[in-house]
């Protein structure tokens, strides 16, 4: 029997995988968790085999309970689940040690699947994210990279400009430009979408 802690901040949504997952004659699911901090004090009381759980979530990420059960050496395997198809997300899951990354509109036949081969030792990732991990090139120069950065570091553009030697005219400009390629409504939107990206 595999045991199996379910994490999910939507409670009708983890109410229907808690149910559908029991329907299946060799998973059970032993405890369920709305947050990140909720869910690892389930992992540390039950000790279950496989961590179901979501990346959004109140308190700790998923990809943070992964982090966490990585780092302690937890034998608990994590399985995500989500509707996130960004290929930074994918990228930072496997950087955490997840074994498992499907997209939740999967049949609960897949997800069941999935759960089963995670168990099994073996890593899952949904072939639609493995694509768009593939093809999710970095459209940002070295410099747009170097100035987004700064950002996320909370600098204003007259810092920058100071920083890197350059005017405050050509940060405007070579933010603008990463701007438009991200479709970010601001400097901070790209410095955000560009980390979750992983480009940064």
């Amino acid at each position: 029997m595999i045991r199996v802690v379910l994490a999910e901040d939507q409670g009708m949504v983890l109410g229907a995988f808690a149910a559908l997952l029991d329907l299946q004659p060799d998973i059970t699911v032993v405890a369920t968790a709305t947050d990140g901090d909720d869910a690892l004090a389930a992992v540390r009381e039950h000790r279950p085999d496989v961590l179901v759980t979501d990346i959004e979530m109140p308190g700790r990420t998923g990809l943070d309970l992964a982090a966490e059960l990585n780092r302690t050496a937890d034998p608990t395997r994590v399985l995500i689940v989500t509707t996130f198809a960004r290929s930074g997300y994918l990228r930072r899951a496997v950087d955490a040690g997840v074994a498992g990354y499907v997209l939740k509109d999967a049949p609960i036949g897949e997800l069941a699947a999935a759960l089963r081969r995670v168990h099994a030792g073996e890593r899952v990732v949904a072939p639609e994210l493995a694509v768009a991990a593939w093809d999710a090139a970095d459209p940002l120069t070295d410099r747009e990279r170097e100035l987004l950065r700064a950002v996320a570091d909370g600098a204003g553009n007259a810092e920058i400009a100071a920083r890197l030697c350059l005017a405050e005219g050509t940060v405007r400009n070579y933010l603008s430009t990463a701007m438009a390629k991200l479709g970010a409504r601001n400097r901070t939107d790209a410095a955000r979408t560009a980390l979750s990206r992983g480009w940064l």
